[in-house]
């Protein structure tokens, strides 16, 4: 079973949501898995912040990087005044090789990433993160509770089949 979760790191729903998904990932190991595709809704902070999280994906740190941006999200991405510089520290603090990184985050294959992304978001109309698939079926009304009966209802259907 798959989650598409379309998410922003700098997004205080969606780091609001992350130990959610993390507790359905432990709930269910062999079952479920997490895509996330990437709206970089809330400007450069967020840009970079993708950007900086697939350069983590190349070095095999994405999670303990995602964490730490969450975690700071304070620190990085406020609304009225974004400090964009402090992701590159966060994401070093956390185990990013930060001299690789700001060649990585130049890379075609990142910035495709995250054209691609945009370009779906638009596609499917996306105008909120996070925003959840499961299984390619939407929430019907956003909320914990629902993301929860949701994933529980289609794991216990493939289950059956």
């Amino acid at each position: 079973m798959t989650i598409v979760e379309f998410f922003d790191p700098a997004c205080e729903a969606c780091r609001a949501f992350h130990p959610i998904v993390k507790q359905i990932l432990a709930q269910y190991p062999d079952d479920v898995r997490v895509v996330m595709r990437y709206t970089p809704f809330h400007g450069e902070g967020s840009e970079l912040a993708i950007k900086v999280l697939e350069a983590a994906r190349l070095q095999d740190v994405f999670v303990p990087v995602l964490e730490a941006l969450l975690e700071n999200q304070s620190a990085w991405a406020s609304h009225g005044a974004p400090a964009a510089e402090r992701i590159m520290e966060i994401a070093g603090a956390a185990g990013l090789d930060t001299a690789a990184a700001a060649d990585q985050i130049k890379s075609p294959s990142i910035v495709g990433v995250l054209n691609q992304d945009r370009a779906d978001v638009e596609a499917v109309g996306i105008q909120s993160t996070p925003t959840f698939f499961v299984n390619s079926k939407p929430l019907s009304e956003f909320g914990a509770e629902q993301l929860l009966s949701l994933v529980q209802s289609e794991v216990e259907a493939a289950a059956t089949n």
